[in-house]
């Protein structure tokens, strides 16, 4: 058993260091989570503005004072 160990030490501790990322990414979803924020598509949607079509978004809120541009057609 103490072979196999010292043989694999490195993957053990790669492993271990792979598994306490993903734990603290889970943990980090959780709280933000409970907290109301919301995650998708490349934008928070918990924000003013949102930049996604969520089910946390109740529509889009730009400030006034940005003028959005159509483009032509």
């Amino acid at each position: 058993m103490m072979d196999w160990l010292k043989m694999n030490i490195g993957t053990i501790i790669v492993l271990l260091i792979l598994i306490a990322v993903v734990a603290l990414i889970v943990r980090k979803l959780v709280l933000d989570k409970r907290a109301g924020k919301s995650f998708c598509a490349g934008g928070s949607c918990g924000g003013g503005g949102c930049s996604c079509s969520c089910s946390s978004c109740h529509g889009c809120d730009f400030p006034k004072d940005i003028k959005i541009r159509k483009t032509a057609e």
